[in-house]
């Protein structure tokens, strides 16, 4: 199933491109039997993810259950994954007794996590990224988990190689990434100490029309805003592919644990990224910092082996966000920050 080379015209649109399932997660889905609960699918990518594993499991034949659990901040959200046919339920993650009482499921995919705002929040971080982990192993040590966790784990790496590989030792900068260190480890140790078959999933920022690290550069450039080229380089991949890879990972999950980088495989440097949004939204582009040697970036050729690479590459990407830029489309303010070298967000 080829992406759509198309133009992107509306939310809606866009939603039913980024939850239509690839053919291979279409088969490999169908080999993991059971239903699915995503925890904390009320996120950026949840509500895409949940519906791509509903119209996975509907191509397949199969009449499994796909379970949505979110605190719903957003409204609208749980009646639009209804729709869908998703079924949801409303909960409060840090809330024990409500995870408690969530239903059994064979599968189980953890979305849950803080990053924005954890400088001067530093306890929620660690209660939110590490602490809930265990509750989570605890509570489904009979189901098969993937979790997500994120490559500010590796920390920086020399801007001229492939980027970190999973085997790489790591470097956490800030609380933030230390955190999300600590949640790997929760689930490593209950992956290993219970048997849980887990699979990690380091992601690097995956992008669509509304967020992500291109449409920060974009909305800078268009806006006429300094774009901070200090991170010189970084990965990104298309919302839709890296919802098809992390759902294939439900067939890869082992006793311990298996890690898998998940991006792009394409280092894109900032430099230029802005320099073609320039050209494409004819604007002037205001460059502001110095090129650094060492940027965040992951090899992400191990979980290829097993999907094949992004659909989406990144000169599509680009094309269009700047036309959904000019034409106003909406977004979503939830900015990457990507540029942060010192793991403060």
């Amino acid at each position: 199933m080829p992406a759509p080379l198309s133009p992107i015209t509306d939310v809606e649109q866009l939603e039913d491109s980024l939850s239509r399932p690839t053919l291979g997660l279409v088969e490999r889905l169908a080999g993991v039997s059971g239903d699915i609960l995503f925890l904390g699918a009320g996120g950026k990518m949840g509500p895409t993810m949940a519906r791509m594993a509903r119209r996975a499991a509907d191509l397949a034949g199969s009449g499994r259950k796909i379970i949505a659990a979110s605190r719903y901040s957003e409204k609208g959200l749980a009646e639009r994954l209804q729709s869908w046919g998703v079924e949801t339920i409303g909960c409060d993650l840090l809330d024990e007794d409500a995870i408690a009482k969530l239903p059994d499921a064979p599968n189980v995919v953890y979305l849950a996590g803080l990053k924005f705002g954890t400088s001067g929040s530093e306890p929620k971080t660690w209660a939110m990224n590490t602490h809930l982990p265990a509750v989570v192993c605890r509570r489904f040590r009979g189901s098969r988990i993937v979790a997500l966790s994120t490559g500010n784990v590796y920390g920086l790496t020399a801007a001229d190689t492939a980027g970190s590989r999973e085997d790489d030792p790591l470097d956490p900068a800030g609380e933030y990434a230390m955190s999300c260190l600590g949640r790997e480890r929760m689930f490593q140790w209950f992956s290993e100490s219970l048997g849980i078959p887990t699979a990690i999933v380091r992601l690097n920022y995956a992008t669509e029309l509304r967020y992500g690290v291109l449409v920060d550069i974009a909305r800078k450039v268009f806006h006429g805003d300094p774009v901070d080229i200090s991170m010189s380089r970084f990965n990104t991949i298309w919302q839709r592919d890296a919802n098809a890879m992390i759902l294939q990972l439900l067939g890869e999950t082992r006793s311990p644990a298996e890690i898998f980088n998940v991006t792009g495989p394409t280092h894109l440097r900032t430099k230029e990224v802005a320099e073609e949004f320039g050209r494409q939204l004819n604007r002037e582009v205001n460059l502001v910092g110095e090129e650094t040697d060492t940027a965040l970036l992951s090899d992400s050729s191990r979980i290829y082996a097993i999907t094949g690479e992004p659909e989406v590459e990144a000169a599509q990407m680009i094309g269009w966000i700047a036309r959904w830029l000019e034409n106003d489309g909406a977004l979503l303010d939830k900015p990457t920050h990507f540029e942060a070298r010192d793991g403060k967000f």
